[in-house]
């Protein structure tokens, strides 16, 4: 389905997407306990279009979304990786790191295994200066892996999301950063 590199993370293998991926990342999209920080869970038709756009961006970048493997587990667990978010903030330009895991998944520390070395291949083979993560203050998994990261959260970053309505419940997002010479050791 995608090219791209392959990034061994301790248990976890970072690979390029495969069509037979589909039906279990959109059974992940559909839950609403996944998405229950995103604006809506997804139907086949957009998590299939979801894929394609992480397909294309591989593609265009040489980096992306990476689906995880879990060898001897899973064949797919979710994603993790990079990704260049598709609107305009004060933070602008960036890449952000992301993750998304079945729940199935959850708490065995794949999400910051896999955020590690996403991490380090930005900062070692892309060699950028900054990443970012962003999620609403309330997604307290999300901003517990953030700091497992190093990420460093400051509250003049926060910003209403520009692809969410005003007044959407999910609007408010906290934003953490951090930087190639500031990582702590990944």
């Amino acid at each position: 389905m995608s090219a791209g590199p392959v990034l061994q993370a301790g248990n976890l293998l970072l690979r390029p997407w495969r069509d037979g991926d589909l039906p279990a990342f959109a059974a992940l999209n559909a839950d609403p306990r996944v998405m229950e920080f995103l604006p809506a869970v997804l139907d086949r038709a957009a998590s299939d279009a979801m894929a394609g756009r992480i397909r294309d961006h591989f593609a265009r970048q040489g980096y992306g979304l990476w689906a995880v493997e879990v060898p001897g587990v899973t064949d797919f667990a979710g994603f993790v990786g990079l990704n260049v978010p598709p609107f305009e903030a004060h933070f602008m330009p960036c890449v952000e790191i992301g993750w998304r895991l079945a729940v199935d998944y959850w708490g065995r520390g794949y999400a910051t295994t896999g955020a590690r070395a996403a991490l380090h291949f930005a900062f070692d083979k892309l060699q950028l200066a900054e990443v970012v993560s962003f999620t609403v203050p309330h997604n307290v998994r999300s901003r517990r892996v953030m700091e497992r990261l190093g990420m460093a959260h400051d509250p003049a970053d926060d910003f209403d999301h520009p692809l969410l309505a005003d007044g959407h419940p999910l609007r408010w997002h906290v934003l953490y950063r951090v930087g190639r010479t500031e990582r702590k050791s990944l």
